[in-house]
Formats: C-alpha cells, sequence, structure tokens
C-alpha cells in the first residue's frame, strides 16, 4: 500500500491510489490561513475554511470538530453530529480529542500547530478516525483508545488499519524539560544537556503495539517548526499562532 503526499495549489493531501475513491484524507497549509474558531484572529476563519474545504468538494458547514483539551476521549460520530463545530467553536463535541465513524459523507476535523494530527483508515469496514496527539494526550495513550474504540465499534482489525501522520513539530525543534523523562520511557533523545520529544514516534510505537503493522504505518516527514513559512507553529509563534485543519471524510 504505497501512499505519498501530493501538493495541492493551496493544501496538502494524502493520496492512496488504492483506496482513493472512498477516503478524503487532507490538511491545509498556512496558505490557507487561520482554520481555529478559538485561537488567534477568528474574524475571517468561517470563510477560510470555505474556501479550502470547496476545493476538497466538502460543505464547511458538515463538518464535526471537537473542544480539544489535550485528552484522551474518543468520539463516535454519526448524522446527527453533522455540524457540531461547523459554525461555533462553542457547538463542537465538548471533552474531545479523538473522532471516529463508519458513515459516509460525515467530514471530521481536527485543527493543530504542531501537534501531531494522526489519520486511521479501515479499508475493509470502512471506518475512518482522526486525532489530535500533543503531549498529554500521547502520554494518556489517545491512539490506543483510538483504536480500541474502532474495533468495538466498527469490529475493525489492527492488522488492517492504515496509520497516517499529517505535519507536526518533530525531535529536531520539540525541545522539552527533563521532567518528561517521567512520563516517557520511549521518544526521548538527550542531546548537548537539552531533551527533545518525538511525538510522531511514540505514536508510531502506540499504533504497532495496538497491532497495526509497520508496513500500513506512513508518515509526510514535516516538521511545523522548521517549515514555518509553510506552516503554523506554536512554539515559533505563541500564543498569536492559527491553527491548520486535518480533515478526513469516508465517501
Amino acid at each position: 500500500m504505497e501512499t505519498q503526499v501530493f501538493s495541492l495549489h493551496k493544501g496538502y493531501y494524502f493520496n492512496q491510489d488504492k483506496f482513493c475513491g472512498q477516503l478524503l484524507c487532507a490538511f491545509s497549509s498556512r496558505k490557507q490561513k487561520n482554520m481555529s474558531l478559538f485561537y488567534a484572529n477568528i474574524e475571517d476563519s468561517l470563510e477560510h475554511r470555505r474556501k479550502f474545504l470547496s476545493e476538497l468538494g466538502i460543505d464547511y458547514g458538515s463538518l464535526v470538530c471537537a473542544q480539544q483539551i489535550h485528552g484522551s476521549n474518543v468520539a463516535y460520530v454519526q448524522e446527527k453530529d453533522l455540524g457540531r463545530g461547523a459554525l461555533t467553536y462553542a457547538s463542537a463535541l465538548e471533552g474531545t480529542d479523538a473522532l471516529i465513524t463508519d458513515k459516509k459523507n460525515i467530514p471530521l476535523a481536527i485543527f493543530t500547530a504542531d501537534c501531531p494530527s494522526v489519520f486511521i483508515y479501515d479499508p475493509l469496514t470502512p471506518a475512518i478516525g482522526l486525532l489530535h496527539a500533543g503531549w498529554r494526550s500521547t502520554r494518556y495513550e489517545i491512539i490506543k483508545n483510538t483504536i480500541a474504540l474502532m474495533q468495538e465499534k466498527f469490529n475493525s482489525k489492527a492488522k488492517q488499519l492504515c496509520v497516517m501522520f499529517a505535519p507536526a513539530i518533530r525531535n529536531c525543534c520539540y525541545e522539552v524539560g527533563k521532567e518528561f523523562n517521567d512520563f516517557f520511557s520511549f521518544g526521548l533523545e538527550h542531546k548537548n544537556g537539552r531533551f527533545y520529544l518525538d511525538l510522531v514516534s511514540l505514536n508510531h510505537k502506540q499504533a504497532q503495539e495496538s497491532g497495526v503493522l509497520e508496513e500500513n504505518i506512513f508518515d509526510c516527514a514535516m516538521c511545523t517548526s522548521c517549515r514555518n513559512d509553510e506552516f503554523f507553529s506554536y512554539r515559533k509563534e505563541t500564543k498569536d499562532c492559527g491553527r491548520m485543519m486535518s480533515v478526513m471524510m469516508l465517501k
């Protein structure tokens, strides 16, 4: 299952040739501007969403979003949830950092600015999962929770799942304190008296521990901090930082 990342005129998307007829999986870049309705300047965020999603054939008013809290809760999304968080932050699913569904034409969205967004695809059910995996959520093993709920709700088999990582801050740039030694036994690099965390490697390992095959894990290998001219980076821009959108939908 060979996966490549293609460049859109104003963004990026994952294309998996074997499944492209039934899956949409995309993430925005800085060119699309701020997608958040909560962080930074939100005045034109709805218009930014509309423009980006229209290129993908998605009605921006049908998005399903989460009020991300850096936790480990996973929500099963159904037709009744269409539009949750699409037009207002307050209407998004509360206390949630991961979304799953087996329903077609329900676009799931996660918003990030350094934290990994992770796409999970079950081509046989079919079903999808989309999650926000910052360091706290990674510590709580949110990817394992997401896979477990997909197994419970959809009878997904771990060996058939595909996992894909969007742009995120990498261990080249993500410096953390020494207290992270207490949180993680893997994924920490110690160099020149400093500690650097590799969130993608941690989630990669947790996916494998859940039974996902190595050959079914894909990474765009883009660092949001190194490529801050292309992507938002909270580490580089602090509180005024906008957010990119990751979106996933069964067709």
